[in-house]
């Protein structure tokens, strides 16, 4: 019915001479929502350009005939999928819709109990040793905006050429009156959140658990999740920002739910500085990527994306992990220098944790856009809610000797220089623009990035013997320096990373 009324209204609007109608008209109905590696992701609304029950249903169609496929040719098993969601609008119905048409395909269904963290769902299918699992969720996107995701049985997201031959199927299903559903599908029990916050809290060692933590959900579903994990593992329950506890599926305090866009932890920080907290941390609104600022003498700062990676990666080095640590192209290359050191494997993937989750022996991944893969073994994706604890553990460690976050990222620089990283986005309404931006750049090439030579340039889209091919291009600029611009895979943006990296003299400072 809504999607009914809203075309009840477009229409007649467009037929009278309304151009803004016939403009929302023909963009609704210009081609397909596309299927890829990301899965779906786009704004709700009629129309097969839009996320909807009927786009949903056919994706849900075209995964399960994918999977009997496969079982049928023998390249997997006749298991379950276990299907998740978070609070958005229509999730739970999307996720419903997918329980009945995959089980209508003589597949077993398992839904998860209730809205919960993205995490979740990719530990559920490690445990529960499914063939494939389904989030329904858009994560940091905007309120009007739902998505997708789909996992295969190694509990990492799909990756070609598993979504060509999924979009293939998807493209194949016909009127979907005529796809089979059956109300089979089982509801899990708390049991499967229980063992995924038990797995998380043993991740925390032993030591100082003395830390003032302030705590944003971001209006997501990371809330209780975080509190359960913080107190398990012996941390008191964090200040919580109480404007942004519970799930809301509007997002009223920010325009955009993500922690690294402007404004959107003002009110997390606000309370920080009045209650005089040591650390504050945050979840996007499906709790698979976290951030995290800490206080300086001028007030409270943000940890960027990279820095929180090389934190953790340090920590885990420190408590003795084995294994290829491992990031993707447009993070900072410290990591490839704390992996040297440690004498530890070290791979560089595209972006997305589609690509780093399969790393060969990953013992850690993250990617500067704040998400981090703290335990493999259980959670092939980043995880907001292991981070945030691992950040905890540290902070605390650091307070107890009367150091800070800041402290050990001055270490860090001080033994392998000083990596500077920042990131410019532009945002689009008219996606034509990266595709003629992305044009210029290889027409005129520029010679010098921020009064740096550039000394060559890399045609992601070329591919390499490591790389598959993407769009994108790498500049490698003198001293170290690199600038990677490439369009965002999840929103309308084109991104360029950039990084500087300063070598730092260990010496005394003059009074």
């Amino acid at each position: 019915p809504p999607t009914r009324e809203e075309l009840e209204r477009l229409v007649p609007a467009a037929g009278s001479g309304d151009e803004a109608a016939s403009a929302e008209l023909a963009d609704r109905f210009d081609g397909t929502l596309e299927f890829g590696t990301a899965g779906l992701r786009g704004a709700m609304g009629a129309g097969p350009n839009r996320m909807n029950r009927v786009v949903v249903s056919r994706a849900a169609a075209g995964l399960a005939a994918y999977l009997v496929a496969e079982a049928e040719g023998g390249h997997a098993g006749r298991g379950a999928v276990v299907i998740g969601y978070d609070a958005r609008h229509l999730s739970e119905q999307f996720a419903r819709d997918s329980a009945e048409i995959i089980n209508g395909a003589g597949l077993d269904v398992w839904l998860l109990p209730r809205p919960l963290p993205t995490p979740v769902l990719a530990y559920a299918i490690r445990e529960l040793g499914c063939v494939a699992g389904v989030m329904v969720t858009a994560s940091h996107n905007p309120p009007q905006d739902n998505g997708y995701k789909v996992y295969l049985g190694d509990g990492s997201q799909i990756v070609p050429p598993a979504d060509a031959e999924i979009a293939e199927r998807i493209a194949a299903v016909g009127d979907l009156t005529s796809v089979p559903r059956a109300d089979g599908a089982r509801v899990l029990d708390e049991n499967i959140l229980d063992s995924y916050l038990d797995t998380v809290a043993g991740l925390a060692g032993d030591g100082p658990r003395d830390l003032d933590v302030v705590y944003t959900p971001l209006h997501g579903v990371g809330g209780s999740t975080v509190t359960q994990v913080l107190e398990t593992a012996g941390f008191a329950a964090p200040r919580v920002v109480e404007q942004q506890e519970q799930p809301d599926a509007d997002f009223p305090t920010v325009p955009f739910p993500n922690p690294e866009e402007e404004g959107a932890m003002d009110l997390a920080l606000d309370l920080a500085a009045r209650c005089g907290a040591d650390l504050v941390v945050a979840n996007d609104p499906d709790a698979d990527r976290c951030a995290a600022a800490v206080p300086t003498p001028t007030g409270w700062r943000m940890l960027r994306g990279d820095e929180v990676g090389a934190l953790l990666a340090s920590h885990l080095v420190r408590r003795g992990v084995t294994g290829t640590l491992a990031t993707s192209i447009v993070s900072s290359s410290l990591l490839g220098k704390i992996a040297a050191a440690a004498g530890l494997p070290y791979a560089e993937t595209l972006t997305g944790f589609k690509w780093i989750g399969r790393v060969e022996g990953l013992s850690f991944g993250y990617e500067e856009a704040l998400g981090y893969c703290c335990d493999p073994e259980h959670v092939r994706d980043k995880d907001g809610v292991s981070a945030l604890l691992l950040l905890c553990e540290m902070a605390a460690d650091a307070k107890a000797q009367g150091r800070t976050l800041l402290d050990l990222l001055d270490d860090l620089a001080t033994e392998h220089g000083l990596h500077a990283t920042d990131q410019v986005s532009v945002r689009v309404d008219d996606l034509a623009l990266i595709t003629d931006a992305m044009a210029r750049l290889r027409e005129q090439p520029p010679t010098e990035l921020g009064g740096l030579a550039v000394e060559g340039v890399d045609d992601l889209a070329e591919g390499s013997g490591d790389l598959p091919p993407t769009e994108g291009l790498r500049y490698r600029l003198a001293d170290g320096a690199r600038v990677v611009v490439r369009p965002s895979g999840t929103e309308p943006k084109l991104k360029a990373y950039l990084e500087v990296v300063v070598p730092v003299r260990d010496e005394p400072v003059e009074a």
